[in-house]
């Protein structure tokens, strides 16, 4: 991001032109009517046209032209405002295969820049390994809420891509469902069932080069998550904040060296929840992890612990967090007016936690 570039608000409406910049994490954003907002850098994303709500279209896939020499296409070919919609995909089996009878489809994300990750932008991609057509449509989580993310209609034994995005759309991307329809065209086919597959996707590992691995359909690394096996759709086990407590307990349980860690309990004589986000209190260890995972593990805990206590009314939730820099505090504070914007929050008695505590109330 550079003065001149145009942006757009993540988490709100509007955007502009960048004037100037406030150290490394603030960005002065000229409206249209002249006014000069300050914004945090990662909640603004450069955008390559001058509407604010620039979306990229999934287009439905063609054949291959058969005279063209096969050659691998980019990942994402660039667009150009006046060029016609791009070709997103890359077929890379015959069209029918024994096993491809049954159902394989798979969630693919790949950096844009291997050799700066941490700055890298990445791809989504849809993999269909049968010989079935697939309706589909790929949402993301928003509270107790769901977004269209993409949707169209993908060939037998093909991929298509879905979406670019920005570390600063992970947070969005945490809890992500693919709805599927097979179907065969101008043949008959075993009928196969629709499916509703979600996945938890962990945003940790968009940091860990080492886990974008080789695979059939790229010739770069990627990271892959399986939606359908065999024709069976994959389970996933969605956990909350107390049985990660419990598991690091248990796996403690017997090392006298080790501080025992408490789990998220419940005040005696009140309705009030407790749970100590210090790091060393929720992770055996931290090794691997840099201050950003390590604010991602945490503000996750914060979010399981509300989705798990979401439903009882007047509930109060205190999450330990120091006093520090602030760092946490305000993370969690913007995660609650994002996503949880009907939730009350204070600091909790100052008599009891110091300034190193916030209560959230559950309305």
């Amino acid at each position: 991001m550079k003065i001149g570039d145009k942006v757009r608000f993540i988490y709100e409406s509007g955007g502009g032109v960048v004037t100037g910049f406030r150290g490394k994490d603030i960005v002065l954003v000229e409206d249209k009517n002249g006014f000069e907002i300050p914004m945090q850098v990662r909640e603004c994303v450069v955008v390559d046209t001058n509407e604010y709500n620039f979306v990229k279209k999934t287009v439905a896939p063609k054949e291959p032209e058969a005279k063209k020499p096969a050659a691998r296409q980019p990942l994402r070919p660039t667009v150009e405002d006046d060029e016609e919609d791009f070709e997103p995909v890359v077929t890379y089996r015959p069209a029918e295969r024994p096993e491809g009878e049954k159902l394989n489809v798979m969630l693919a994300y790949l950096p844009m820049d291997e050799k700066a990750l941490n700055n890298s932008r990445f791809e989504a991609y849809l993999i269909n390994d049968s010989n079935y057509w697939l309706n589909f449509t790929y949402l993301s989580a928003q509270g107790r809420s769901w977004v269209v993310r993409a949707n169209g209609l993908l060939e037998p034994n093909s991929k298509m891509f879905l979406e670019e995005f920005g570390r600063e759309e992970l947070n969005d991307m945490e809890h992500v469902c693919v709805q599927l329809l097979p179907f065969k065209e101008k043949k008959p086919f075993a009928l196969k069932p629709a499916m509703n597959i979600e996945r938890r996707v962990d945003t940790v590992k968009f940091y860990k080069l080492h886990l974008f691995r080789e695979n059939p359909f790229f010739d770069e690394g990627a990271l892959i998550y399986d939606l359908v096996v065999d024709d069976k759709p994959t389970k996933e086990i969605f956990t909350d904040a107390e049985e990660i407590t419990k598991v690091i307990l248990e796996k403690k349980k017997g090392d006298d060296s080790q501080k025992k860690q408490p789990q998220p309990k419940l005040t005696k004589g009140s309705d009030i929840l407790e749970v100590d986000l210090h790091i060393d209190e929720l992770l055996e260890t931290t090794a691997g992890m840099n201050s950003f995972d390590m604010l991602n593990y945490q503000l996750d805990v914060v979010r399981r612990t509300i989705e798990e206590n979401i439903k009882y009314k007047g509930k109060k939730i205190v999450f330990i967090h120091g006093k520090g820099e602030g760092v946490l505090r305000n993370a969690i504070m913007q995660e609650l007016r994002r996503k949880y914007p009907r939730c009350l929050s204070q600091d909790a008695s100052f008599q009891k936690y110091g300034f190193g505590a916030t209560m959230v109330i559950i309305k």
